[in-house]
């Protein structure tokens, strides 16, 4: 059987935390498409990774605090909801980091694990992203069908464990 390295990205050992630095240029990169409040920002990210990423709100808020206070973001209350949104000079910072490459999703940057890996985890966040949206959309017939479907894969992923 095999498992994943003993702290590694795989499931058997920890999960990767993000620099410092990848939230930061993932939010200005999120923010690129439009305002968003704290959550809408983490769902973008989310969406963006296929669903293989998204930060929690302590690493989020904080952020945006910080790009707030460097003149990159401003924020405004709308409905007891903070929004932010990029100045010009977040849109330049923004611009900026994409183009010197360390704008690069922190989900696309190689951390060392077999690509294979990362494909899988890709795989499963676009899964995940698939199922998500039946759940909301879908009839009740189609949950069935999503339902079955899910579970026929848990069912045959084993089954490759099983042959070794």
């Amino acid at each position: 059987m095999r498992t994943a390295e003993p702290g590694g990205a795989g499931w058997g050992g920890r999960r990767r935390r993000m620099r410092r630095g990848d939230i930061r240029n993932a939010i200005l990169l999120a923010l690129g498409d439009g305002p968003a409040n704290g959550y809408e920002v983490m769902g973008r990210l989310e969406q963006r990774s296929g669903g293989i990423w998204r930060p929690s709100p302590g690493s989020v808020y904080p952020t945006l605090q910080m790009l707030e206070d460097e003149g990159l973001v401003r924020s405004s209350t709308h409905e007891s909801s903070r929004t932010f949104e990029l100045t010009e000079q977040g849109v330049g910072a923004a611009e900026a980091a994409s183009a010197e490459g360390s704008g690069r999703a922190p989900w696309d940057q190689d951390d060392g694990s077999d690509s294979r890996l990362r494909t899988l985890r890709h795989a499963i966040g676009q899964t995940h992203m698939a199922a998500k949206q039946v759940a909301h959309a879908g009839n009740p017939e189609q949950l069935d069908r999503a339902i079955e479907i899910v579970q026929r894969a848990r069912k045959e992923l084993y089954q490759i464990l099983a042959e070794d």
